[in-house]
């Protein structure tokens, strides 16, 4: 008896493993639906899951490439290039929205013979309201993507409010402006970080790579 049933339950694990064989030959792998939200990537662009893992491929690489100063970046959507308002300035790129303008500027500055970045960073950061000398106790620091920046707000007076990374390199340093037009700068609430310039620049240094 115990050997009828143990010939049946054989079979049946036999029958099971036959039919599973056959449906994975002729109905191979079905595609898999993976879940509809997106990544934002730092130039603005999204990607969907893709894959078995439904996993979100890599952002697109960057787009801009500055080979004066070495350096590559993807700039975000809705940003044009635009003229360069001084000497130092490499790069500079506008999105106009209404009553507002956002601008990114680029600078660089050559760190001179016996002197240092830092002492680079505090002769040219000078406040837009005052024209003096921006004290190093206001400078902050922050680090986004790989690299950390020196952050100095430069302005924020009559509507315009101005904020410079600064990242120090062997040779030079280079400036990253951030420059909110009309934005409500009275408010002692403002969150200046989601600003149209400074959210586009803040996503543009994410993807910052060089050889600086």
């Amino acid at each position: 008896m115990k050997g009828i049933f143990l010939g049946v339950l054989l079979v049946i694990i036999l029958g099971i493993g036959g039919f599973l064989y056959r449906n994975a030959v002729e109905h191979p792998s079905q595609p898999i639906a993976c879940p509809l939200d997106k990544e934002i990537c730092p130039d603005g662009t999204s990607v969907s899951r893709t894959g078995l893992s439904c996993v979100f491929p890599a952002c697109p690489l960057p787009n801009i490439s500055l080979s004066s100063v070495g350096i590559e970046f993807a700039i975000p959507t809705g940003f044009k290039e635009s003229s360069l308002p001084d000497e130092s300035s490499v790069a500079a790129y506008e999105m106009q929205n209404n009553s507002s303008t956002a601008n990114i500027i680029i600078r660089r500055y050559a760190i001179e013979a016996s002197t240092t970045a830092l002492y680079t960073i505090q002769k040219t950061a000078i406040s837009g309201a005052s024209g003096a000398p921006i004290s190093a106790t206001s400078f902050s620091s922050s680090v986004l993507g790989s690299y950390r920046f020196t952050v100095v707000s430069i302005e924020r007076f009559e509507g315009v409010i101005d904020t410079a990374y600064y990242l120090a390199r062997a040779n030079d340093v280079l400036r990253f402006d951030a420059i909110d037009r009309g934005a409500d700068w009275t408010n002692p609430n403002l969150n200046v970080s989601i600003l149209p310039a400074h959210a586009a620049l803040e996503k543009l240094l994410k993807t910052l790579q060089g050889n600086g």
